[in-house]
């Protein structure tokens, strides 16, 4: 691949825009190493790899949590940890790291999972970088007891920031983690309407560029149908003149506990990006299971997603019927948006009332009534649907989900794959989503 020239980084999403225009998928790690030398040979490995890529940047658990003491206190006595202190250290130190690395083509993100990520935005702009992710409930619900109230007002102030303190000629993007709420387990409606809501509530503080984000599920025609739904209800809520683009998460749940298996469901996630039109894709490796992995293990991940996305054939077009996944993720959308006209009350109302509720999701202010299971064919429904203006399948279990068949269904994904060729290779449908009426269906 001939690599785009160097200088001033553009816009995040303009660079996606770009590579996708050129039917290159953009791969990305989630990186991040404490001490400044070994962040930047992550990112150095990561921009040489034999991959079209973006970087990474994740912050440590300190900073994450605005523990900014403990940071630099660590930063100051060598301790190790486990992402990149963006707050902690100075912004001179951060700009070394970058520098010669990020530019025009290869722009950097910063990840980092905090429900009041001011600091954090106000370390990476210093820096020079325009790039992050996250949202008000994606990054709340699921990673603390931060009330949700209090994530929203946060949020939007760091919105703000972000789009009002821009170096000229850039266009600061903001991904929504909404997609990926727990990672596992919930139905993908709620996944593309979460993602949907934080991109507006984005873009109705400020932000000119996004992206909306959805993680790999468990089966390849259901993850189809919903990254095309969140395009199609990306272009139906989003201004038109919003940059935009769909970022896929290779599964985040319980991963396969071999090379093989894992290597398999990456490939299988690097196929589904292309098909279904995603400009971007956030890999995993094969030591996910075991232990963070090394740089070695992120740019080979990287480059085994390459190559699978570089076999695979051009995207199918875009849905035009009113598939299952979008039909409940507009309800969802247009229910939380009828509530109130400022989105930041809506949202924080939509989860008292249970028009929002994650499944398993033990955070104070999300209800708790609902509840997903995996089917026969291997699809993700609603078992219970609490108030939330969705119907349950009617072919739910109603009997009290135990301790052993939470488990199975949360290994449903790492025992497929891990499965001896032969025996479980393929889900019950092809990766276009058309179903096989001979296939045997997989144990839940």
């Amino acid at each position: 691949m001939t690599p785009l020239p160097a200088g001033p980084a553009p816009s995040f999403g303009a660079f996606v825009a770009a590579s996708a225009a050129a039917g290159r998928l953009v791969v990305q790690p989630r990186m991040g190493f404490g001490d400044p030398r070994l962040m930047r040979t992550g990112l150095a490995r990561t921009r040489s790899a034999t991959a079209h890529t973006a970087g990474t940047l994740t912050v440590d658990s300190y900073t994450r949590v605005g523990d900014l003491a403990a940071a630099r206190a660590a930063v100051a006595d060598g301790t190790r940890l486990n992402g990149y202190p963006i707050a902690a250290h100075t912004p001179d130190t951060t700009r070394a790291v970058l520098d010669g690395l990020h530019g025009a083509g290869f722009p950097v993100q910063v990840r980092h999972g905090s429900a009041r990520p001011e600091p954090i935005i106000r370390a990476l702009m210093a820096a020079g970088l325009d790039a992050t992710e996250g949202g008000p409930v994606s990054y709340c619900l699921p990673y603390g007891r931060t009330p949700l109230r209090d994530s929203v007002t946060a949020w939007a102030r760091a919105c703000e920031l972000l789009a009002t303190s821009a170096r000229p000629g850039t266009t600061p993007h903001l991904e929504s983690f909404g997609g990926c709420l727990l990672g596992q387990l919930c139905p993908p409606s709620l996944l593309v309407a979460t993602s949907l809501l934080e991109c507006l509530f984005f873009v109705r503080h400020g932000l000119r560029s996004v992206s909306l984000s959805y993680a790999q599920q468990t089966h390849p025609g259901q993850d189809a149908e919903a990254l095309r739904a969140l395009g199609r209800l990306a272009s139906d809520f989003l201004p038109a003149d919003v940059e935009r683009h769909l970022v896929l998460y290779t599964y985040m749940g319980v991963y396969p506990r071999t090379e093989r298996g894992a290597t398999r469901l990456l490939e299988a996630s690097a196929r589904l990006a292309v098909r279904a039109g995603a400009g971007r894709l956030i890999v995993k490796t094969a030591a996910e299971a075991h232990r963070i992995p090394t740089i070695d293990e992120n740019v080979r991940a990287l480059e085994t997603a390459a190559a699978a996305a570089a076999l695979t054939g051009t995207p199918a077009p875009a849905a035009t019927d009113d598939g299952e996944t979008y039909q409940e993720a507009r309800a969802l959308v247009e229910t939380v948006l009828g509530l109130h006209p400022d989105l930041s009350r809506a949202l924080t109302a939509a989860f008292a009332r249970g028009l929002l509720d994650v499944p398993f999701c033990l955070h104070p202010d999300n209800p708790g009534r609902s509840r997903g299971f995996i089917d026969p064919s291997g699809r993700l429904r609603w078992a219970r649907t609490g108030a939330m203006p969705l119907r349950p399948d009617p072919a739910a279990d109603t009997t009290p989900l135990t301790a052993d068949g939470l488990l199975r269904a949360l290994h449903h994904v790492a025992d497929h794959y891990d499965a001896p060729t032969g025996l479980s290779t393929r889900h019950p449908t092809d990766e276009d989503g058309h179903d096989h009426p001979a296939a045997t269906p997989l144990p839940v």
